[in-house]
Formats: structure tokens, sequence, C-alpha cells
């Protein structure tokens, strides 16, 4: 029997034997919030403590109780039939439930997210899909999937997409990975993604770019994670400098997050550096800036008072400090300031000479 099933079959027997004892039964789910974590560096990522929250059938909770249970049973029959959903088309499903549908796909996602936290396992293990997309790569790499069809191996070489790149798919543990580039840049947008390809950065530097397209996606992390791991390869990661770029991007993808903290181990890239851009680099490269917003002060307030990873690494306590006494914001594009190619030919260049610099 699939170890998912087991455990949803588990939980099922528990609560229908209290039903029979005429006993109010109960789920205990795990707290899904920063305040429930600990952060060791030699771990690497966010671990839950052991704050649960305990799910009871009452009068009051009748409603999330049935549909924690009727998720549940979708997840099963999903794993057994061998088959998929994506978290939309699970949503849609539940509005076949009566009185247990959900009116909102974020009520959904919620107890979609509960069930993971309480079996410690990842939605893709309960036949749940998520709908955005995985990220982009170009570079020194060959990734190695299977034909669904045949079963046979299918190489795909990221050096051999002219303008475009390989968009990384949602499920990523099949894959196997050939390579001998010296690092991979985990980019935050878009739009700098494009300029390096388009100048083949990654043939000059023998590298391994990836748009992360803002805060990256499970697919993402894990398929950054799996290829550092197997490829002994550093990962080096280039946001823009605020608040957000730092502790909602760059700190996901290193260590995850409060509210996925019971499968960060297996979504995070505990290896990766940050590049920049940092406060520091605002003087040193004379870069244009924004003034911070409202929210950017808050988060940084935040961050550092409340934050294990701040906490634990002194140099970003200090790197938003200095954030905080200037009260301004920079853009990865602000380097084009001096320069459309100013980032390929000056920038990276002289942070790639000394990557023990690099923010940890």
């Amino acid at each position: 029997m699939n170890e998912v099933t087991k455990k949803i079959k588990e939980t099922a027997f528990k609560v229908r034997e209290k039903i029979n004892k005429k006993k109010k039964p109960e789920i205990s789910i795990p707290i899904r919030a920063l305040s429930n974590v600990n952060y060791d560096p030699k771990k690497g990522f966010f671990e839950l403590k052991g704050g649960k929250k305990v799910r009871a059938l009452t009068v009051n909770t009748i409603k999330s109780f049935a549909q924690t249970l009727k998720m549940m049973s979708l997840s099963k029959s999903i794993v057994e039939s061998d088959d998929m959903a994506t978290k939309r088309e699970a949503y849609y499903v539940s509005k076949n439930w009566g009185e247990a549908g959900f009116k909102e796909q974020p009520e959904s996602d919620a107890v979609m997210d509960d069930i993971e936290a309480m079996f410690m396992v990842n939605r893709e293990q309960l036949g749940f899909l998520p709908e955005e997309k995985g990220g982009d790569i170009a570079g020194q790499l060959i990734v190695i999937d299977k034909d669904p069809t045949t079963g046979k191996e299918i190489k795909i070489d990221c050096t051999k997409f002219g303008s475009g790149a390989y968009s990384i798919p949602s499920s990523v543990e099949e894959l196997k990975f050939e390579t001998n580039a010296k690092f991979i840049l985990a980019i935050e947008t878009a739009g700098m993604f494009q300029r390096l390809v388009k100048h083949n950065y990654w043939k000059k530097t023998n590298s391994i770019l990836i748009s992360m397209g803002g805060v990256p996606t499970r697919a993402c992390r894990r398929f950054i994670r799996r290829l550092a791991d197997d490829k002994k390869i550093p990962v080096y990661v280039f946001t823009d400098g605020d608040p957000y770029g730092y502790m909602s991007i760059y700190r996901t993808l290193k260590v995850g997050s409060g509210n996925a903290a019971h499968i960060n181990k297996f979504f995070c890239v505990p290896q990766a550096r940050f590049l920049g851009v940092t406060p520091q680099d605002i003087a040193d490269y004379k870069l244009p800036t924004h003034p911070l917003k409202d929210v950017d002060k808050k988060k940084i307030k935040d961050v550092i008072k409340n934050d294990p990873f701040v906490k634990q690494h002194k140099e970003w306590e200090k790197a938003l400090q200095q954030m905080q006494k200037i009260g301004q914001r920079v853009e990865q594009q602000a380097l084009a300031a001096h320069g459309l190619n100013h980032v390929i030919e000056k920038y990276l260049p002289d942070k790639l000479k000394d990557t023990k610099k690099f923010l940890p």
C-alpha cells in the first residue's frame, strides 16, 4: 500500500473509531507559521517545532472538518488510480461536496496544505499539482527526462533553445542531469534573465542560468536543489535590492518558509549564496534608487525582530539595517544606468572574483 494512502486510512479509521465510541473526533495539524519553526544553520532550513492545532468535530467546525476528510478522500482516490489533479481542479471537484464545497480556491489550498503538514508529505505525493510555472533555464546543462508514452530517456540540451529557454516541469523527481558548469545563477526577474541569455552569458562563464520569476515555485526550488546536490556546483542568487528580494525570494529559496516548514528540507537550497544587489552595491556602483515603501520598512523591522534566519546571520541583519538607514531600495535593472550591458561587463565579473564576500 502507498505510504500516503496508508496514512489517510489510518487517520480515517481513528475518526470513525471515536465516532463509534460516541466521542468527539479530532485531527491534529502542525501550526504552519514562522513562530513555530527552528532554524539550525548546520541543517540549513526551517523546520517545525512541536506546535499543533487541533481540529475537533463541533457545531462550529463541522464544515472545515468535513472538508479535510473529503480532501483526504480525494487524494486517496487520485493516488490509488495513479492520476493527478491540479489545485484548481481539486477546488472544482469540491463543488460536488454539497455543504462541504469550498467558496474560493484559497480555502481548498489551505486545507491541502494542512493535510501535507499532517502527514509530513508534499502535495505532489498527495496527487495534487500546482498550476504555476516552474522557471526557465538556459546554459550548460542537459536534462534527462522520460518520454511519457514509451518510457525511454530523452536528453534535453539547454544550450539549444536559441532565444528561448527550457521550462522546468511541475514534477522534477525523475529528472537526471549532465553538466560541467561552474555555477548556477538564479535570477529574480525575467528581464535580467533574457538579457544574460541574449548575450550568451552562460557560454562566457560556463554556467547555468535560471529565471525564478519572483518567489521561486516549489518545482523551481526542488530542481535547483537536486541539480546542485547531484552535480556539487555552487548556487548564486541575483535579486533586486529590496526586502522582498531578500526575505521573500532569496530566503525562501535558501531555507524555506514558515508556512511550508514541514517540507522545507526537500524544497530549499541551503548551499545558496546571495550575489546581489546589496545595499552596499548602491554606493559602490552609484546606482539610482527608489525610496523604501511603508511595506518595505515594516518588513525590515519584522524580519530583524522575528526571523530566525536573520537572527542567525548577523551579516543579513547588518545589510538590512544599512538599507533601513539609507531608506532606499534598488532594482537589478538600475545597473543599466551605466550602460545596458554594464551588468555583464562590470558588475557580475566584479562580484564573481570573490564569492566569499557573498551574503550567506
